[in-house]
C-alpha cells in the first residue's frame, strides 16, 4: 500500500481455505500510521454538500428519498448499504469495530441513528465526534467487559477490521457477548474464495500484508461464526472494481498511496475510462456468481 516493498509469509489451510500470516510483526502499528486511509482527519462538507449527503444516508437506511436514491447509484456507501437488509431501529445500540476516524459512524449519525459506539485499538487516542459520538481507543473486549455494555447491543459492525485482528475468534466471542439475544452482528471482509486472488495471487490489492492476519474463505467464516455460537442467516457479495486497478497498480509496481495521497486511488494515466467500466461490469458479474473479492455474512445471536 504505501511502497515499502517488504515480504511477508503466508499460509494456506487446505482443509478450510483460510490464508494466515506466519508471524504477526511486533511494530504492526507502523504499517498504519497517520497516513493509513480509515485514520486520516476528512475535511469538513459544504453545507449544500452536507445536505446530499445526508439524503443518500438516509436513503441508504431505509428512508426512501427519490435524491438519496439517485445519489446513492452516483456515489455508492456499501458499508451503509450492507445494514439495509436488516431493518435496523433508529435507536437501536450500535458498535462499530475497528471504526478507525469514525466516518461511518458519522454517516449513520446524519442517517439519524442515536446510540452509536466505535471501538478501534489503532487510534492513537479516544475521539469525540461531537453529538455525544466517542470513539475508544480500546478493543471490543474491553468495552464488553464493563458491567453496563455487556449484552447489551442491537448490532455489532466488523467492517473490514476482522482480517486486521490476530485472532479473530476472540472478538467474534466478544460480539455475541456484546449483543442481547436476537442482536446482529455483520462482517464485511475480504475473502480468498475469489476470482481476484486465484487470478492475482499474491498482487491481489486486498491481502494487503501484512496488515491483512487472515484472510478467509467462504468456508473458515462460517465455521468460525458458528463456532462462537452465532446463527448464519446468509451472505452477499460486494466486490468493486478496486479489486482489478489495484492488483493492476501492484502488478506494475504502483503503490496505492503515494505521497500526499491520503485516500487509496488509482495512478493517473494507468487506465482508460473503457477499462474502468469493464473492471465496473466484471466486478458486478462476479458478485452474481458469488465469486467476488468481498463479501458481507449477517450473523444472529441466538434467542434461546
Amino acid at each position: 500500500m504505501f511502497g515499502l516493498d517488504e515480504s511477508f509469509e503466508y499460509r494456506l489451510c487446505f482443509g478450510c481455505g483460510c490464508l494466515q500470516i506466519t508471524d504477526v510483526p511486533t511494530d504492526l502499528g507502523r504499517y498504519y500510521g497517520s497516513g493509513y486511509y480509515s485514520m486520516g482527519e476528512r475535511s469538513c462538507h459544504s453545507p449544500l454538500a452536507a445536505i446530499l449527503i445526508r439524503a443518500r444516508n438516509r436513503h441508504l437506511s431505509r428512508r426512501f428519498d427519490p435524491l438519496g436514491a439517485w445519489l446513492a447509484r452516483l456515489r455508492p456507501f456499501l458499508a451503509l448499504s450492507s445494514l439495509r437488509p436488516l431493518k435496523i431501529a433508529r435507536d437501536a445500540r450500535i458498535v462499530d469495530v475497528g471504526c478507525g476516524s469514525g466516518e461511518l459512524l458519522k454517516a449513520l449519525q446524519s442517517a439519524g441513528f442515536t446510540r452509536l459506539f466505535g471501538v478501534d485499538p489503532f487510534v492513537a487516542r479516544d475521539i469525540d465526534l461531537g453529538g455525544g459520538l466517542m470513539v475508544k481507543r480500546a478493543e471490543l473486549a474491553d468495552l464488553v467487559d464493563q458491567p453496563d455494555q455487556s449484552s447489551s447491543f442491537n448490532l455489532v459492525m466488523f467492517h473490514h477490521s476482522l482480517e486486521h485482528i490476530d485472532n479473530p475468534a476472540i472478538s467474534l466471542r466478544a460480539a455475541w457477548k456484546a449483543l442481547l439475544p436476537g442482536g446482529y452482528c455483520i462482517v464485511r471482509i475480504p475473502t480468498v474464495s475469489s476470482y481476484a486472488w486465484r487470478y492475482y495471487g499474491v498482487d491481489w490489492c486486498a491481502l494487503d500484508a501484512p496488515r491483512h492476519l487472515m484472510l478467509h474463505s467462504r468456508c473458515s467464516i462460517a465455521l468460525m461464526a458458528a463456532s462462537c455460537g452465532f446463527e448464519i442467516l446468509g451472505s452477499a457479495d460486494d466486490s468493486t472494481a478496486f479489486q482489478f486497478w489495484g492488483s493492476e497498480q501492484y502488478r506494475r509496481g504502483i503503490a496505492l498511496m503515494r505521497p500526499g495521497c491520503h485516500d487509496i486511488l488509482p495512478a493517473p494515466g494507468e487506465f482508460t475510462s473503457e477499462e474502468f467500466r469493464s473492471f465496473r461490469q466484471r466486478a458486478a458479474e462476479l458478485n452474481r456468481e458469488r465469486d467476488g473479492d468481498q463479501i458481507i455474512v449477517y450473523l444472529r445471536r441466538p434467542v434461546a
